[in-house]
């Protein structure tokens, strides 16, 4: 796993930008702790910072090939993810008459390329973003993996293109300015994704299952794979040993690596099918899965239960632990470590954004900085909620029918002290006008759904809500769990998002994918045979957040401080009144929506005090 960035310009000469490169690279660190490399030519730069996972000495990037010898033949790429088939295409390529020179998966990628051209997307499995700049032909070529699990961003200039694995890559170069428009905050408070926005103003993201290419003429994008309707033929029986079977070869894949390895448990269905599954593979081979878990000081001791979380998660781990005997850990926090400053500037950093998720965001940062001391891989049951349908709103009428995004309605107030904090001034809430967006959004996102002949109403429905989910809320836990990880060098994988999962599940019909009249069936009944009893009959719960309400005083404090500083830009968007009332509360009185709201004014305080971006609201 690693970080890339790029210039490609028609008009300069870029073997004099080398400082500006180098500048753009740096940002990446993180996300490549092992190594660097640039290589540059004069119109095109390619920067790389390197996670070392596969082939550890023979990896090195930029990687370039000339397979013709012509002083202008030359092919040069930045590379970023795994290809999980990539020892059967390097068989393929041999076949085919290509010598490898090194065990790497990004040779096999560049020299697909040269056998194939931009279609070797189509023949990959994996989470991947690279760059690849043909000089037989002049011309830039982004490719994206299909589901969105590796950031790629992009940025036309007026005579070519910048790209990166993330917008702080782009934002250092000179050409580019820090403007956020009213577009770029509608992203950010709307909780929706739009495929191929970016909150930065002229920054455009490679959209998923996409091939961006830039040459002289310009920008062009083509779609190699997206979600498509089809026919499910298979019976109940047959969909469940279907989903298991493609879950093993999966799993399999996906743990190939030539460094620790380990998976993220939460004694939920997802982790812990995929936890078991890689136990029992691994245990063939005489290995013991390494497995961590994360929790919060006293909380499953005083654990209350809440609309979303009904059980505390540590008593479902330690079932699994017990079953697949596995080396375990559990990362237990502090509301000190979730409050603390640094970390929440790390955060920030880290997304780019102040994306408002607050101590889920600031515990998921922590958890990954713990596993990276043990661990380089990490194998995570990110996406089957969105793949199997495992949200409570799922089954929800109300949320089954609503014409807007279903995942919208858990932020309804169901009581007053529900509200949500209104921290934005009502100038500029006024000015974003959120509603109108979302539904014109929404309307945007449904027409590329599918119906399927003779489809029911009803069947149509949920089929537009798994849409909706996997091309666009997904989204947003993608690239959240992406940034949390590659900002500590840790490489997390997400077997659920294998496009041949999806793809299969996505066309079961609903009545299948909740044949047990509950979420997940097909992953209950797929697994059923690996798990405990305890899991197989947990409620979902979602990723843990703490309770306890010294977080929410030290949220106040850091707020309070916030508003000594009257000048500070923040309150050019944040309403001073409505946070001083935050900060008056008792704190154990303080509800949820209220701490976000304290949070999210923290966060933005933070990215305005990192990233000195020009707002224009108007």
């Amino acid at each position: 796993m690693c970080g890339i960035v790029g210039w490609v310009s028609f008009q300069r000469d870029l073997r004099g930008e080398r400082t500006t490169l180098d500048e753009m690279t740096k940002t990446m660190a993180c996300r490549g702790p092992d190594d660097l490399g640039s290589w540059v030519t004069e119109h095109a730069a390619l920067g790389h910072r390197r996670l070392s996972i596969i082939d550890l000495p023979g990896g090195v990037q930029p990687m370039s090939v000339n397979p013709s010898g012509a002083p202008d033949g030359t092919v040069a790429m930045v590379y970023a993810g795994e290809a999980y088939n990539f020892v059967e295409l390097r068989d393929e390529l041999r076949r085919r008459g290509h010598r490898f020179e090194t065990e790497s998966d990004t040779e096999v990628v560049l020299r697909g390329y040269v056998e194939w051209g931009e279609a070797v997307a189509d023949r990959l499995n994996g989470m991947y973003a690279f760059a690849i700049w043909d000089s037989r032909e002049r011309k830039l070529v982004m490719i994206r993996d299909r589901m969105g699990i590796k950031p790629f961003f992009y940025y036309p200039t007026a005579d070519g293109v910048l790209f990166g694995s993330e917008p702080k890559a782009i934002l250092a170069n000179p050409l580019v300015e820090r403007t956020v428009t009213l577009d770029g905050l509608r992203e950010l408070f709307a909780f929706i994704k739009t495929p191929g926005q970016a909150l930065w103003e002229g920054m455009r993201e490679v959209k998923p299952g996409t091939v961006v290419t830039v040459d002289a003429n310009g920008v062009r994008e083509k779609v190699y794979w997206s979600l498509q309707t089809k026919a499910h033929q298979d019976s109940q029986d047959a969909s469940v040993a279907r989903v298991r079977e493609l879950l093993d070869d999966i799993v399999e894949r996906q743990l190939v690596a030539d460094v620790p390895r380990c998976t993220l448990l939460s004694g939920g269905l997802d982790s812990s099918a995929m936890t078991a599954i890689a136990a029992q593979q691994l245990g063939k081979e005489g290995e013991t899965v390494r497995s961590f878990a994360v929790d919060f000081v006293g909380r499953t001791e005083n654990f209350v239960p809440e609309d979303q979380r009904a059980t505390p998660d540590l008593p479902y781990v330690h079932d699994v632990v017990e079953m697949a005997k596995t080396e375990h850990r559990d990362i237990v926090l502090s509301s000190a470590d979730l409050a603390d400053p640094e970390v929440r500037a790390a955060v920030v950093r880290a997304r780019d954004t102040p994306a408002g998720f607050g101590d889920v965001d600031t515990s998921l940062y922590l958890l990954f900085k713990s596993i990276r001391q043990h661990s380089t891989v990490a194998l995570s049951g990110e996406s089957a909620d969105e793949v199997f349908g495992g949200y409570k709103w799922f089954f929800d009428e109300a949320a089954q029918y609503i014409p807007t995004f279903p995942w919208l309605l858990q932020f309804i107030p169901k009581s007053e002290d529900d509200k949500p904090m209104p921290v934005l001034q009502q100038s500029v809430l006024s000015a974003m006008d959120l509603p109108t967006y979302i539904n014109d959004r929404y309307a945007t996102a449904i027409g590329g759904v599918q119906r399927l002949d003779g489809e029911s109403d009803f069947e149509f429905q949920m089929r537009k809500i798994c849409y909706l989910h996997l091309t666009q809320y997904l989204q947003i836990l993608l690239d959240r769990k992406d940034r949390m990880s590659m900002a500590v060098g840790l490489e997390v994988r997400v077997p659920f998002c294998d496009h041949r999962l999806v793809d299969y599940v996505y066309n079961t019909p609903w009545s299948m994918k909740s044949y047990d009249g509950r979420e997940k069936s097909l992953l209950r009944g797929a697994c059923r045979d690996v798990l405990p009893a305890s899991v197989i009959d947990r409620v979902k719960s979602p990723y843990p957040s703490t309770q306890d309400p010294s977080y929410a005083r030290a949220l106040q404090e850091h707020a309070k401080e916030l508003l000594a500083n009257a000048s500070h830009p923040v309150f050019d968007l944040i309403d001073k009144d409505v946070l001083r009332t935050a900060v008056a509360m008792d704190s154990p009185q303080i509800s949820e929506a209220s701490r976000r709201g304290l949070e999210r004014a923290l966060d933005m305080a933070i990215w305005m005090d990192i990233y000195s971006p020009t707002i224009k609201v108007s």
